[in-house]
């Protein structure tokens, strides 16, 4: 914000008088506060639209960011956390297969939950770009992520439909004209969780992590639910940022920062608990 200079009016001739010195100096130190605050004031009020612009949900994450900052690296899993930890860490070393009936059922599967009505006419088809696939044939689109991203967006529809069909259609909100593609979307949030949760490591390393972890042990469906809330959010911040395709890399970290925000608040022991998850309705 830029400040504007106050008048000075100067007196007239008839009327100078001479001004003690202490009085100009205290003059002068006032003015300089007063900028000073002006300029303050101005920063913390952009810190706070920051805040509101980056935040989406019923809770401030505030509260209980700075208590679970002490990251531990010889932190110690139960058996059951590890267990599941280590069954979770098996889905993500499997590549998707074209090949492997398993797979192309599931992948049928996924057609039939978005298009009920609509028969597919094989697994190379330009429908596929219907449902936001890059080409005819969608195997292309998971060598960065692997099948778990196929099992996230399955998890997706069958479990939350409403907020499947909200965002594959993209109802809801004003969009752009230039949307992100909702199949690829997905495979980018499975690949971003994956990578914010230090999943890929023998034991996350990372706060979010490590936080993570303990929700695993309590739910083991949490890293679908946690990719579905994440979706969820990352449509809610295109709108809020009123972005367009080029910047959807721009929103995903958006949304990466306010899942890690989350997931340090201490009153977060499911997935479920996060802020976000209000954002999904079934």
């Amino acid at each position: 914000m830029r400040l504007r200079k106050s008048r000075r009016c100067f007196p007239s001739c008839s009327s100078l008088r001479k001004v003690d010195e202490d009085e100009i100096y205290w003059r002068r130190k006032k003015r300089k506060e007063e900028l000073e605050w002006s300029h303050n004031a101005t920063h913390v009020s952009q810190l706070t639209q920051c805040f509101a612009n980056a935040m989406v949900g019923p809770r401030a994450w505030i509260e209980g960011l700075f208590n679970r900052l002490s990251t531990r690296r010889d932190y110690i899993l139960t058996p059951h956390q590890e267990q599941r930890l280590k069954k979770l860490q098996e889905r993500l070393q499997t590549p998707f297969d074209e090949t492997r009936p398993d797979h192309q059922e599931a992948l049928i599967s996924l057609w039939n939950a978005a298009f009920p009505d609509v028969a597919l006419k094989g697994m190379i088809s330009e429908q596929w770009k219907d449902m936001g696939w890059q080409g005819p044939n969608p195997s292309t689109d998971f060598r960065g992520c692997g099948f778990i991203s196929l099992e996230n967006l399955l998890f997706f529809a069958r479990t939350y439909p409403a907020s499947f069909r909200r965002l594959l259609f993209k109802q809801g909100g004003n969009r752009a004209t230039w949307e992100y593609p909702f199949a690829v979307a997905g495979i980018n949030v499975s690949f971003m969780l994956i990578r914010m949760l230090d999943l890929l490591s023998e034991k996350p390393k990372c706060l979010s992590g490590i936080n993570f972890v303990k929700l695993l042990g309590e739910d083991e469906t949490a890293f679908d639910v946690l990719f579905c809330t994440a979706f969820e959010l990352m449509d809610a911040q295109w709108l809020a940022m009123r972005a367009s395709y080029m910047e959807f890399n721009e929103v995903l970290q958006v949304t990466r920062t306010q899942l890690e925000r989350e997931l340090a608040l201490e009153d977060v022991h499911r997935i479920k608990d996060l802020p976000a998850y209000n954002l999904l309705y079934q």
